[in-house]
């Protein structure tokens, strides 16, 4: 038995709403592909045609199966994720009455948090020698002084136009998830080597290219470009590198150095704190401190003390 050709419609045509309506990424609607067809697996193991024979059992058996074959937890509740997205999108369009994977858990793992560079490490990294006449060479440095200036997703760095800088405020407009876009400041070293780089980039760029950062053949750069590019330019100075790091480097020295949870979340484009919370070491207890000490109505206690009538 193999699954019908009309539960492969139904997922084509929500994996089309999700890039056409959600304006999820590639990455993101790859992701959900990946989970439906693991689910379709159990589905036909189980000689289930129809989506409203789905049942909690069917996929609790999914869940423990992709357990044993080593899924860690954090992929598991993004396969339960993806169950219950698209489960809830069928009873939208009055398909279903109800949804499977509500109320199903995954097994807990821990949350692996990306290294970081400290301030030092990454001084010696960025003020290293450069080779002004290389262009690759200054584009590199530009990526990397870029993304630790401005904490940039590796998709927001590559979807980088040209008219997305302005020099005059020293700022470029990025569009993020979902396809927002936010204004993020640009620090003077990343102008100053990008300036570099723009020399050079009008030789190697085909005509009418928009893109920021290109190939050498002209074209914009890719994501796996960029971080094969990264990895070889941290090498060459004995260090270890790829764009989630400098990320969460810039998050992390700019949380120490303000304490200012609220700004930290706006420059990463994160929707929700707890995500910010997450990516900048923090647990509960400080962000709790946070709270109390800047939210105007969180310290009831004081404000009530004496002020009883």
């Amino acid at each position: 038995m193999t699954m019908t050709s009309n539960l492969q419609q139904d997922i084509i045509e929500f994996l089309y709403y999700l890039g056409q309506v959600r304006c999820y990424s590639r990455h993101t609607i790859d992701g959900y592909r990946y989970d439906l067809r693991r689910l379709s697996v159990t589905m036909v193991i189980e000689q289930l045609d129809q989506w409203h024979q789905v049942g909690p059992d069917t996929i609790l058996q999914c869940v423990r199966d992709a357990h044993r074959q080593g899924l860690s937890g954090r992929s598991l509740q993004r396969f339960l994720a993806t169950c219950r997205s698209f489960f809830n999108h069928k009873i939208q369009q009055g398909h279903l009455k109800n949804n499977p994977a509500i109320g199903i858990q995954a097994p807990k793992s821990a949350s692996k948090l990306p290294r970081t560079l400290d301030v030092d490490q990454l001084g010696r990294l960025l003020d290293a020698p450069l080779d002004q006449s290389n262009p690759l060479a200054c584009r590199d440095r530009a990526i990397i002084e870029l993304v630790y200036s401005s904490g940039l997703r590796l998709a927001e760095l590559t979807g980088l136009n040209i008219l997305d800088l302005d020099y005059r405020d020293l700022s470029l407009q990025v569009t993020g998830k979902g396809k927002k876009t936010r204004q993020l400041p640009l620090g003077k070293k990343a102008k100053n080597a990008l300036q570099r780089w723009l020399t050079h980039r009008s030789a190697l760029a085909d005509q009418g290219e928009q893109a920021l950062f290109v190939g050498r053949y002209g074209a914009r750069l890719s994501p796996r470009s960029v971080q094969q590019r990264m990895q070889r330019y941290a090498g060459l100075h004995g260090q270890h590198l790829h764009p989630h790091m400098l990320r969460h480097s810039f998050a992390s020295h700019m949380l120490e150095s303000s304490g200012d949870l609220r700004a930290v979340q706006d420059l990463l484009g994160h929707a929700d704190i707890s995500a910010t919370q997450v990516y900048t070491h923090l647990d509960y207890q400080h962000l709790a401190q946070v709270y109390d000490r800047t939210h105007p109505r969180a310290n009831v206690k004081s404000e009530q003390s004496g002020n009883d009538i």
